[in-house]
């Protein structure tokens, strides 16, 4: 990426016969749905890559991490890059880096090389995925075709998640864990070279510089603060090693808003969290994913760790939960038409709320329809639900040219909440399991960590209800 190349003067590129839109979309989601399976995808494979790599614990933990601290860290500037460079050019370039380091993390041969390429992999993605959403919105117009495709994209991005743990064990078991990685190669290649001929440019460039003071600080902040989430789950809170790290990312982050208030050309406009739709709608994500995000990994590890499935049968025992979060995306818009988007966030972590209390009432001899499906099931749809008018509120009411930089915001709140409530639940759950490795024990810990995010999750709709926008986006329509 070449980050001081010069704006054009333009907001568009030479007019050619537009792609389809349904095809703009598609291939849109396609990205989204690759960079999402990837946060969770590994996970299943780290015990053959133990074996296969010779790492050690500390490493496996560094083969999620690479990719979450890389993604985070460059999410802003991946989405004022397409801003000012070109949504599809960005789209491009992150993807093509994606797809290298998928391939060259299949084929390592020492453990350095795969963390590397796991790393590089995470800033293909931070460019990658604010251009999907940038790509979604300007394609179609305002109104309910906009929500309806802001839907699917919810909708995949939700079960790319909900789907890794599922695709890694299929993967591993019927190949080897490279395949976790390679798999994107072919899907990468394809969805590359439709993009390429498919998808029009389209830039909001007004002469603009990239603001690269304001980029080296958001980058190294938030890179710092997810290097320090990182380090609770082994370390612990009050831990040096997580302390500074934490301390430091809060204070290069406090310079980034210093530094954006007195440019003349920021990489985030202060202004954009003046609005309400935007503040509102990232913060409520920032909640929701820090509870959501967790879903997924504690229900896989209770399915195994205490009621002894397989990694393929605890993914398959999640497929219902997966369809969940779809359907819930999809009829979101047509709520959103008849009650407007605040209401429909609202019903949604509502609905996620009860399964979350569910969840926390399991037992160590629990039967698969009362303790993984029917709660599954209800956090899942309450999540489809509640993400569409929430990535539709926090995309509305921001100029064009400010596209890209708000769909950065939707995905750094996103990732950011998760990784962070992922390191306090883990941290929660160790503390009351208390190093015993029975499943009563186990059982323990993990329905605390679900009773943790009921309350969260009740927190957030009544934040909801008080601080998101009362009238419909301009995307319900």
């Amino acid at each position: 990426m070449t980050l001081m190349l010069e704006a054009p003067d333009t907001t568009r590129a030479p007019a050619r016969s537009a792609p389809p839109v349904w095809l703009v979309v598609a291939l849109a989601c396609a990205g989204q749905f690759l960079v999402v399976l990837d946060i969770s995808v590994v996970n299943v494979a780290l015990p053959s890559v133990r074996g296969g790599l010779a790492l050690d614990e500390h490493g496996l933990q560094w083969v999620v991490n690479a990719y979450s601290i890389a993604f985070a860290g460059f999410m802003l500037l991946g989405g004022r890059a397409g801003d000012l460079y070109g949504r599809k050019r960005m789209f491009l370039v992150g993807l093509g880096l994606f797809t290298l380091a998928s391939l060259a993390g299949g084929l390592a041969q020492e453990g350095w090389q795969l963390l590397v390429a796991r790393a590089v992999q995470g800033l293909g993605a931070a460019v990658l995925a604010p251009s999907t959403l940038t790509l979604v919105t300007s394609a179609v117009p305002d109104g309910a075709a906009r929500a309806r495709a802001i839907a699917t994209w919810t909708a995949v991005g939700a079960g790319g998640g909900a789907a890794g743990g599922f695709v890694g064990g299929v993967l591993v078991e019927a190949l080897s864990w490279r395949w976790v990685l390679l798999i994107n190669v072919p899907v990468g290649a394809v969805v590359l070279a439709a993009a390429a001929r498919w998808i029009s440019e389209s830039r909001a460039g007004d002469g603009r510089r990239l603001d690269l003071p304001g980029a080296v600080l958001v980058t190294a902040g938030l890179a710092t603060l997810a290097y320090g989430v990182s380090q609770t789950e082994a370390a612990g809170w009050t831990a040096v090693s997580t302390v500074v790290p934490l301390c430091a990312g809060l204070a290069l982050v406090a310079l980034f808003l210093l530094a954006e208030a007195r440019t003349r050309s920021p990489l985030m406009p202060l202004g954009l969290l003046k609005l309400r739709s935007v503040a509102s709608a990232n913060v409520a994500m920032f909640l929701s994913g820090s509870a959501m995000f967790c879903m997924w990994f504690f229900m896989t590890l209770y399915a195994q760790n205490v009621l002894g499935y397989t990694p393929l049968e605890a993914g398959l025992a999640l497929v219902p939960s997966s369809v969940a979060v779809i359907v819930g995306s999809k009829v979101a818009p047509r709520l959103m038409r008849a009650t407007g988007p605040r209401a429909v966030a609202v019903l949604g972590t509502l609905v996620a709320t009860a399964g979350f209390a569910w969840q926390s009432t399991m037992t160590a001899d629990g039967g698969y329809l009362t303790a993984i499906l029917f709660p599954g099931v209800l956090m899942m749809l309450g999540a489809g639900l509640a993400g569409t008018p929430l990535a539709s509120l926090a995309t509305s009411g921001a100029a064009p040219e400010e596209a890209g930089v708000v769909s950065g915001l939707v995905n750094t709140s996103r990732t950011m909440g998760g990784s962070l409530g992922l390191a306090v639940m883990a941290t929660l759950a160790a503390a009351r399991t208390d190093g015993r490795p029975t499943p009563e024990a186990l059982t323990e810990g993990y329905a605390l960590v679900f009773t943790t995010g009921t309350v969260v999750l009740a927190l957030d709709a009544l934040l909801m209800w008080a601080w998101l926008p009362r009238t419909p986006a301009r995307q319900a329509g």
